[in-house]
């Protein structure tokens, strides 16, 4: 596990999360979602101000009806950006989820490549808003403290591991965990197979 001081780590989140918006801004991809009548809402680490290593951006989206055929529509406007390599497509809606899942990846001027989730949800289903007011509390309890050991605790994961942005959150502000060993030892003790509805 490769060490990185906090200051270090901290420099790290902020170039990513200014990089995240300058992607944002260049694909106009939420400009694109509303010209297709959907709203879009920027949810996870971006918003919460946590994301440091994994470049991913995360919108959930709304209408109600959601038509395909305009998804399909908007979703062919952001393949026009020549930094946009790929994009993949789940249909969800006879889930409990009721949504749609895109997942665009854009390859920035350094060769890495980030994802844009964009998961659109039928408006007035479950899970409307939900995740924004998880992402608004998480944002209101993070203390200075609370906050680097999670920006460190991504830092320390290596990059194959698949963790959800929740789990580091509910095992820091809930459960006080603070290293990275613990961490691994609360994830053994806290398995996640959906979902995690979770709000501190």
């Amino acid at each position: 596990m490769e060490y990185m001081s906090a200051n270090r780590v901290e420099e790290l989140a902020f170039r990513n999360q200014n990089r995240a918006w300058e992607i944002i801004t260049d694909t106009g991809v939420e400009d694109i979602w509303r010209s297709a009548g959907v709203e879009p809402r920027l949810v996870g680490s971006l918003k919460t101000g946590l994301l440091v290593k994994h470049r991913d951006i995360d919108f959930h989206v709304y209408s109600n009806p959601v038509v395909l055929a305009d998804d399909f529509a908007a979703m062919a406007r952001l393949a026009e950006h020549p930094a946009i390599k790929r994009i993949e497509f789940a249909d969800l809606l006879d889930t409990d989820e009721c949504c749609v899942e895109w997942h665009a990846y854009y390859l920035d001027r350094d060769g890495e490549l980030w994802q844009i989730d964009m998961i659109h949800i039928l408006g007035g289903s479950c899970y409307d808003g939900y995740f924004e007011r998880m992402a608004e509390r998480i944002s209101e309890v993070l203390t200075p403290e609370t906050r680097e050991t999670i920006l460190s605790l991504k830092y320390a994961t290596p990059d194959g591991e698949n963790i959800m942005g929740v789990e580091y959150y509910q095992a820091v502000l809930r459960d006080g965990v603070r290293t990275y060993p613990d961490f691994m030892a609360w994830r053994k003790e806290h398995p996640e197979t959906g979902v995690v509805e979770w709000i501190p």
